[in-house]
């Protein structure tokens, strides 16, 4: 039998790798002989660089960058097939790099995220991949094009401090200084939103409090956004006001549009693309896909692995089968997509705590028995 395990990872419990691992020890207990082929996978958020340069045999570098509020840390980012940089936002400009009490989107810049693509660009790299999932910022990706050359100016000539309060003074953009090897670059960026800048589903309004703003801050940073986003329509010729999309990652995801020429494509289209997960479904002629994530629900439908995975394999009539720490709700939406049966891996009543502990024992356990099962068919 011939077996693609393709998981998400099992969040607060394993990594992607892990996950498939524990996965493939499973099935080889009750199956010896079969042929397996392991394929780390994301949805194009938090995650997503780990699962690429697993998949692909690349590289991870490091480098000392700027946090959201301006102090020194490691950023980190991943290079596949010796050409592609994958860029989390989130490692250097994310939520994740605050205490809770130093959320501040008035003052939280993207500038260290421009500064691993610049050392990405110093590697030769010339194709990139952004993936904007656990942004701290709201300041419409002005950092990171500030760490690439561009000015943002004031009235005065000046340039303007850092964060998304600061876009309220924008005056002019200044395009003399970006570093060259940008207009030779290709990005293509993680997106699965479709809220636009400003306005009340845009950036500061969805995704703002969860960055620590208050009803009046938001109500100041999409101001400022609406302010920015009309100087690019008057300087560059692009209008970003309602673009869908563009409001992701505090508005970033519109920054990289109108300078960078960026292109939004779902994280799981993207990751698939990058995987050449085509070319190996039709290389290997698999017979069975097994993933998994965390949790199975309504939302799973929408963009995530499982429902990527499942509608890939429904083209060549592929059987899916996920594995969850949690399955809920109506599944419908998944089976027509094309996954044929999903199961838990919980052994019996148990915590969340106790499950996610136990996580890569319980995925072993379960994925014997359903092979138990699969192999009175054979």
């Amino acid at each position: 039998m011939n077996i693609l395990i393709a998981p998400d990872s099992f969040k607060g419990s394993a990594s992607t790798t892990e996950v498939a691992q524990a996965i493939r020890a499973g099935i080889l207990e009750v199956l010896p002989d079969a042929e397996t082929t392991i394929l780390p996978m994301a949805d194009g958020g938090e995650g997503t660089t780990h699962a690429l340069v697993a998949a692909s045999h690349g590289e991870l570098f490091t480098t000392t960058v700027h946090d959201p509020l301006g102090r020194p840390i490691i950023g980190e980012y991943g290079v596949i097939h010796q050409k592609t940089a994958v860029i989390e936002l989130a490692s250097a400009s994310g939520l994740t790099t605050l205490k809770p009490s130093e959320l501040n989107p008035y003052e939280a810049t993207s500038y260290g995220t421009g500064e691993l693509m610049i050392h990405a660009l110093n590697q030769g790299i010339k194709h990139f991949i952004i993936c904007l999932g656990g942004s701290a910022t709201n300041d419409g990706g002005a950092g990171l094009l500030q760490a690439l050359g561009f000015r943002f100016l004031d009235k005065n000539d000046e340039p303007l401090s850092s964060g998304g309060l600061a876009l309220q003074k924008l005056h002019s953009i200044d395009v003399s200084h970006v570093d060259p090897r940008v207009r030779e670059a290709q990005f293509e960026i993680a997106c699965d939103v479709t809220n636009p800048l400003i306005g009340p589903n845009g950036a500061s309004a969805i995704f703002g409090p969860q960055k620590g703003a208050t009803p009046k801050m938001v109500a100041a940073l999409d101001h400022a956004l609406a302010i920015f986003a009309d100087c690019i329509e008057k300087e560059l010729g692009v209008k970003i006001h309602n673009l869908p999309g563009a409001g992701a990652a505090g508005g970033t995801a519109g920054g990289l549009i109108a300078f960078l020429n960026g292109t939004l494509k779902p994280g799981i289209t993207m990751v698939t693309e990058a995987l050449n997960l085509e070319n190996l479904i039709q290389e290997k002629a698999f017979d069975l896909l097994l993933t998994g994530e965390g949790k199975i629900d309504g939302q799973t439908a929408s963009g995530k692995v499982v429902a990527g995975l499942s509608q890939w394999a429904k083209q060549y009539h592929l059987p899916v089968i996920a594995l969850a720490g949690a399955i809920e709700g109506d599944l419908t939406p998944l089976y027509e997509k094309g996954l044929t049966s999903a199961f838990s891996i919980a052994d019996g009543p148990m915590s969340l705590e106790d499950s996610m502990e136990k996580g890569k024992v319980l995925l072993q356990k379960q994925t014997a028995r359903l092979f138990r099962l699969i192999t009175q068919f054979l």
